[in-house]
């Protein structure tokens, strides 16, 4: 096989090809038509001598040949894209490029507000688009369709470059008029009611059972490993209606120490320390290896991590 008569276009086809595992949607990331993704696949199985796609009752699944390949066409194309952008630089001062970030709420609140600050002075054009949890699919991010996922995790995908932003940890909220601001003791808060809130990760959630406390995250799981469970009332994935909930309904929100700040100035509610040791939190923002060597992305990258170095010493994080 020599190189001289292979078109390199072909590699970028198979490389959609075997992500999507469908003829239309690998056309469809590459902007091509149908036929013309019908044709290339035809193309490299003249080339591979394989059929390299085979038709099944599950849709298309990748041959042994397949398998093998992709890794390997990966590096090749991600070694191209590093090439090219040798000596490349992004102007940010003049840019008006989209950047797609999904985020919680609690990044969102917390991290956002600034860097928005921070970009109006340095890149005014730059549009970020803000994006939930529920708004992204693990596959969005892996084509490069999300440039960040801003959150906490309890798994990575290994495939996924990652950065931590900050390690935060937790504080309670409880309602400025009661006792728990003058003292507040494990049995204060195991009498009371709380608001739990968390969505890690991304994607569209589920349900939560109350009885599955390995499931409820750090909060609780340092509570069962004293042998206690807290009296949830109400479950929520947005941070402001946990601290909503203890300003109207006097719940107690326990949460990250830079969420229940943004409620300082508040006289309906007072932060107090748990009365019990919680591991902290880290939160991280994770992209795609094909943004790995954009120089805007790597730009925008540079960008959040100084924000976010500001944002913890200000806190003392």
């Amino acid at each position: 096989m020599q190189l001289d008569k292979i078109d390199l276009n072909l590699l970028r086809y198979l490389d959609a090809l075997l992500r999507e595992q469908n003829v239309t949607h690998a056309a469809n990331q590459l902007g091509i038509t149908q036929p013309a993704m019908s044709n290339g696949l035809r193309r490299l199985r003249d080339l591979f001598h394989d059929p390299l796609l085979v038709r099944t009752s599950e849709g298309m699944m990748p041959t042994a040949l397949s398998i093998q390949l992709q890794p390997r066409v990966r590096n090749i194309l991600q070694s191209i894209d590093e090439v090219l952008h040798l000596g490349q630089s992004f102007e940010a001062a003049s840019s008006s490029r989209v950047f797609r970030i999904m985020a919680s709420d609690y990044a969102e609140a917390t991290l956002i507000p600034p860097l928005m600050e921070k970009l109006q002075n340095e890149a005014p054009s730059v549009i970020l688009d803000v994006m939930n949890p529920s708004d992204v699919s693990f596959h969005d991010v892996e084509k490069g369709k999300v440039d960040l996922v801003i959150n906490r995790f309890d798994t990575l995908p290994q495939s996924f470059h990652q950065k931590s932003v900050w390690v935060d940890h937790f504080s309670c909220l409880v309602p400025a008029d009661s006792d728990l601001a003058e003292q507040f003791t494990l049995e204060d808060y195991l009498n009371g009611r709380h608001v739990w809130v968390s969505k890690t990760g991304f994607g569209v959630g589920v349900g939560i059972q109350p009885e599955e406390v390995q499931k409820l995250g750090w909060v609780d799981s340092a509570l069962a490993d004293m042998g206690h469970k807290r009296n949830i009332r109400l479950f929520t994935r947005n941070y402001n209606v946990a601290m909503r909930a203890t300003e109207q309904l006097g719940l107690i929100a326990t949460l990250p120490s830079l969420a229940t700040r943004l409620l300082k100035d508040s006289s309906n509610v007072i932060v107090v320390p748990p009365p019990f040791d919680i591991p902290p939190v880290e939160l991280k923002m994770l992209w795609s290896p094909l943004l790995q060597h954009d120089p805007g992305h790597i730009w925008l990258r540079s960008t959040i991590a100084g924000c976010a170095r500001t944002i913890a010493e200000n806190n003392d994080l």
